[in-house]
């Protein structure tokens, strides 16, 4: 049976772009790895960020996402601070999802420093649900996924599990450089913000450190879950 090009296994929502690669870029990249397609749609272009433009942001996505070995990244285009879970809003997440049919959801922090990513977090679930009810008609087929997963991003949030990203690390960051907009430069002439500040870089590594440490492993990248996962056996938790 062939495969589907536009299906993926796992596919990140993101409020603005570079929060994937924040939170979830090493999850990603050891799935791309082994062979599964993954992709991430960003929902806004961050173009109210004191940093950059929308242009340059679309740019960095697009290097990251190659660095990330990436099948699919697009962007919705919605009004970055201002997008509310609308019936428009959630329509635009139910076709993305529809098109590209994951199995696996990963979306932002259930709440955190940025407004939007608990907003992103809250519509992005909901899509989830509604993307597989037959009369909310989009010229598709229904498709709900079968997880949905919040990835942790400033605030500290207790994870329910945390993949081992250590192996990863090093090509996650390149792709968090990428934002190069974004993220600490001594040469910029930029504004400054808390998020190019060096201590900020240091801060992402202190969060994967401190999430791979729930787990004894150099790096990680902690995630809570929506619904009880099903184990078949208790050597699956090994």
């Amino acid at each position: 049976m062939a495969l589907n090009p536009q299906k993926l296994k796992i596919l990140a929502f993101a409020a603005h772009p570079d929060d994937a690669e924040l939170a979830c870029s090493g999850t990603l990249i050891k799935e791309a790895k082994a062979g599964h397609a993954v992709g991430i749609v960003d929902l806004t272009t961050g173009d109210l960020g004191t940093r950059g433009t929308s242009e340059i942001r679309l740019q960095e996505a697009k290097a990251s996402a190659e660095i990330l070995g990436l099948s699919v990244r697009e962007n919705l285009f919605m009004p970055d601070g201002f997008f509310e879970e609308t019936q428009e809003n959630l329509i635009k997440v139910i076709t993305a999802l529809r098109t590209y049919q994951p199995d696996i959801v990963l979306a932002n922090a259930i709440e955190d420093r940025h407004p939007d990513h608990g907003r992103a977090s809250a519509l992005v679930s909901r899509a989830c649900f509604l993307s597989g009810l037959a009369r909310i008609e989009t010229g598709q087929e229904r498709w709900r996924p079968k997880s949905v997963y919040h990835y942790i991003q400033f605030r500290y949030i207790k994870p329910d599990f945390v993949v081992d990203v250590t192996d990863e690390w090093e090509v996650r960051m390149e792709a968090v450089r990428a934002f190069k907009s974004q993220f600490y430069d001594p040469r910029s002439d930029e504004p400054s913000t808390m998020i190019a500040s060096e201590a900020f870089m240091k801060f992402i590594e202190a969060r994967g450190r401190e999430m791979g440490g729930v787990i004894e492993r150099p790096f990680g990248e902690g995630y809570t879950v929506e619904r009880t996962p099903e184990v078949h056996s208790l050597t699956d938790l090994f």
